[in-house]
């Protein structure tokens, strides 16, 4: 079914729009209501010789709203939204629903305190699916209960993926030679390589519970080391680190889901270890292949193009990204076009049309040939072949699963004549996510790349609708200038609403996952964007069908040029923006927005008005969260507070970049401040000056003790020494000590010590001194809760989580003098 005016056009050439709104229609009344300005039959004529007061149209209109106003009542209302709801359902709006309660689903069992076993998602669902069948006689009902068990199905999904992926995680930090088979290589923009190993052994010491994979980084490797090679190697291994700070982003989650039991670095170089091919499994063999091939294309392109421009380029074609310079990352970041260097939708939807546009324009030379085949057909599946090998060459992300699932419902559809609905591709491609891999929901990939396209696809479709029952005269006759002038600012009117509605609908997420915004996103994007759609990408497609054959230079070329301009722009762009860093917001404003987002993007009728209370709410709750006043790294060897001015000081000379640069964003703080280090000798600060120091004084360390002050008077206190604690419990705060065998020294509850030992099994800590009475104990937040979920299980099994000082090797024995 065409809405009006559309699919008019006949062929197999036509260009069939069918909307999803238009699909179905509130039908007209049969008969009117008798108008009291017509007379019924028999009834006095109106007296024509009176002549009535023509109103305004002003006034007019003020009754006309009147009447309406006066027309709501309760059950009026209630009438409206029953017939509006059923309208939703007739236009499949349960469909669409159905990755919502999936992802709800999901969401909860990843908020549990406590991991369930088995038994209580299995009960919840069968009891679920029993009152479904019951209630069918119940629509209402039975809508509820169906919406239960999609939840409880979500829940039940993210329960088996854990359970499935079972990753070993290292529990604690050792030195251990590791034998293993590489499956990836990535070459770091600092010049070293990452290497993710297979462990299939290790010794002196030998692991007995040895991950299964781990990261491990090197300064150098053998010129002939490539995925599938089996190497070793003396190394250290960390465990995987958990969030830098409560509420962010949990690292240990994301190794858990992805196979990595451990990190860290080759003390020496690795060696090749040689070994027959037939021992490694088929699928090893599959997967190096692939790696191997991708790892080929990267380096030959980074060897046509050179530089940062290469490195982006390989980027764009194969998804290698730990090359591209840090200084270009940020500039994108900062300019909100870093989803560029994301394969994602935009890339996914240039590669199948630059294909099936070369196709069809191939097939055109032909008439006859394509009067008498389906050439649309064969184009589609074309496409369809190129983005699974796009897919699969570029390395599966959320984004690209996405943007290929959707495409390949949309290609399909054509291949069997059928109408392809967009916001239906979108939760067919929801659904298969969360099903195969339901810890994408929490992340950040997930979140921002769904919200983009179900904004873009819901106003597009909307502003589609609100034009396709409306008789437009036929365009005038224009010149060409003319034509090309309203064409260009055509585009640039959608490309900037483009940005506008995927910036918008993705602003609040970014905020909450990176706590940063991009304010002149959408100039940067209008600037941009014409040259990676027209330029680059196009030419990196007709690049890649060329590589075979080796005639891919002149595309490379032209595509490296298309880079250099991006990278300008981004930087100049990247140099004027004003803000950066907006600190936390609250959870509950993230939500609200979230289910405004989904009202607003599946609703077709005057429901979506629903949107506006919790859009609303949301905005106004943007600030309600409060801001930590210090901050506790896990390992305990770092503490930050903001001492105003846009300053941050820290306890060490030289803290840990990242974990630094997300405090900075979260405390809205634009400069470290580094410790002012004394000795004991010089006399210039002592221990017992800490009390003199001023509100918002930095870290000022001397014997054994760093000191600092808050600016609501509070005093912070570092000590290295579990033996130096006692000497800050007549005045300090806040106590941190950097020794697992630590404990409160000071017996005191106004003063808070938290021990190496704590923040092992607690994680990272934020700390609210209490702004309401001066004399009232600091409150402390920890970032991992107990009892341990499976991705923190390896938290109470390291030396300082049991409370042991650092492993010392023994020396050897000396042999006696003769």
């Amino acid at each position: 079914m065409a809405g009006r005016g559309r699919g008019l056009d006949q062929g197999e050439d036509a260009g069939v729009g069918v909307s999803e709104r238009s699909l179905f229609a509130i039908p007209p009344p049969t008969s009117l209501p008798p108008s009291p300005l017509v007379p019924a039959p028999g009834s006095q004529p109106l007296q024509a010789d009176i002549p009535a007061p023509l109103p305004s149209p002003v006034s007019g209109r003020i009754v006309r709203v009147r009447r309406q106003l006066g027309q709501v009542s309760l059950p009026r209302l209630r009438r409206g939204v029953a017939t509006a709801a059923e309208l939703e359902l007739d236009r499949g709006i349960a469909f669409l629903l159905v990755p919502v309660c999936l992802a709800a689903g999901a969401i909860g069992y990843y908020s549990l305190a406590a991991e369930p076993d088995f038994a209580r998602p299995v009960a919840v669902v069968v009891l679920m699916a029993i009152c479904t069948l019951v209630s069918r006689s119940w629509p209402k009902t039975h809508l509820g209960f169906m919406a239960a068990l999609l939840c409880a199905l979500g829940l039940l999904a993210a329960k088996v993926e854990t359970w499935r992926v079972g990753t070993q995680m290292l529990g604690s930090e050792i030195s251990t030679e590791v034998t293993g088979r590489v499956v990836s290589l990535d070459r770091m923009e600092t010049g070293r390589i990452r290497l993710t190993i297979d462990v299939t052994s290790t010794a002196r010491p030998k692991l007995r519970y040895a991950p299964e994979r781990v990261r491990l980084s090197a300064r150098n490797i053998p010129a002939d080391m490539t995925a599938g090679s089996l190497v070793t190697g003396y190394a250290k291994l960390l465990p995987p680190t958990g969030p830098v700070r409560p509420d962010s982003y949990d690292f240990s989650f994301d190794s858990y889901f992805a196979g990595i039991g451990g990190s860290g670095f080759f003390l020496g170089n690795p060696k090749l270890v040689s070994a027959e091919d037939g021992e490694m499994p088929l699928s090893a063999r599959l997967f190096s292949g692939i790696e191997n091939a991708r790892e080929a294309i990267a380096d030959h392109i980074r060897g046509s193009i050179g530089g940062a421009e290469g490195e982006i380029a390989a980027a764009l074609i194969v998804g290698v990204r730990a090359g591209i310079p840090d200084e270009i990352n940020e500039a994108m970041r900062r300019t909100g076009i870093y989803h560029i260097i994301s394969i994602s939708g935009l890339h996914m939807a240039l590669v199948a049309g630059t294909i099936m546009g070369l196709l069809r324009g191939a097939f055109a030379l032909f008439p006859d040939f394509s009067a008498r085949r389906p050439v649309k057909k064969y184009a589609a599946a074309a496409a369809l072949f190129s983005i699974a090998a796009y897919l699969v060459i570029s390395g599966v992300v959320v984004a690209a699963e996405r943007s290929f699932i959707m495409l390949a419902v949309m290609l399909t559809a054509v291949l069997f004549d059928r109408a392809a609905l967009t916001m239906r591709n979108l939760a067919i491609s929801a659904i298969a996510v969360i099903v195969v891999s339901p810890h994408e929901v929490v992340g950040p990939s997930f979140q921002m790349s769904f919200a983009a396209t179900a904004a873009l696809v819901g106003a597009y479709a909307g502003w589609a609708d609100h034009h396709s029952g409306k008789t437009r005269p036929p365009p005038p006759k224009r010149s060409l200038p003319s034509f090309l002038t309203r064409k260009f600012l055509l585009a640039t009117g959608g490309l900037a609403m483009t940005s506008i509605i995927a910036g918008c609908a993705t602003a609040l997420f970014a905020i909450w996952h990176f706590q940063r915004v991009s304010p002149l996103s959408l100039f940067a994007n209008l600037a941009v964007m014409p040259i990676v759609s027209l330029i680059v990408m196009p030419f990196a497609v007709l690049s890649s069908l060329a590589m075979p054959f080796g005639a891919d230079g002149p595309f490379l070329y032209v595509m490296g040029k298309g880079l250099t301009a991006m990278i300008a722009i981004s930087a100049w762009i990247s140099e004027r923006s004003p803000v950066d860093a907006v600190g936390l917001i609250s959870q509950q404003s993230v939500l609200l927005v979230t289910i405004a987002l989904v009202i607003a993007t599946m609703a077709t009728t005057w429901l979506r008005l629903a949107a506006l209370p919790f859009a609303l709410a949301g905005l106004l709750t943007v600030s309600d969260t409060r801001t930590p006043d210090v901050l506790i790294s896990e390992d305990a060897r770092l503490v930050a507070l903001p001492i105003g001015g846009g300053e941050l000081a820290v306890s060490r000379a030289r803290p840990n970049e990242f974990t630094v640069d997300n405090w900075k964003r979260a405390l809205v703080s634009e400069t470290i401040v580094v410790p002012e280090m004394f000795s004991k000798a010089e006399g210039q600060f002592g221990i017992a000056d800490a009390v003199n120091l001023p509100p918002g004084a930095p870290f000022y360390c001397t014997d054994g003790v760093c000191l600092a002050r808050h600016p609501s008077g509070a005093i912070i206190a570092h000590v290295e020494d579990r033996k130096d604690t006692w000497k800050a419990c007549g005045f300090a705060d806040l106590i941190v000590v950097n020794d697992a065998t630590g404990y409160d020294a000071c017996h005191n509850p106004l003063v808070l010590v938290v021990t190496k030992r704590q923040l092992a099994r607690k994680g990272s800590a934020a700390v609210f001194f209490d702004r309401q009475s001066a004399t009232g104990p600091p409150i402390v937040s920890f970032a991992v809760d107990s009892p341990y979920r499976p991705w923190h299980e390896q938290r109470k099994f390291s030396r300082e989580a049991r409370g042991l000082p650092p492993y010392q090797k023994p020396e050897a024995p000396t042999a006696p003098a003769q």
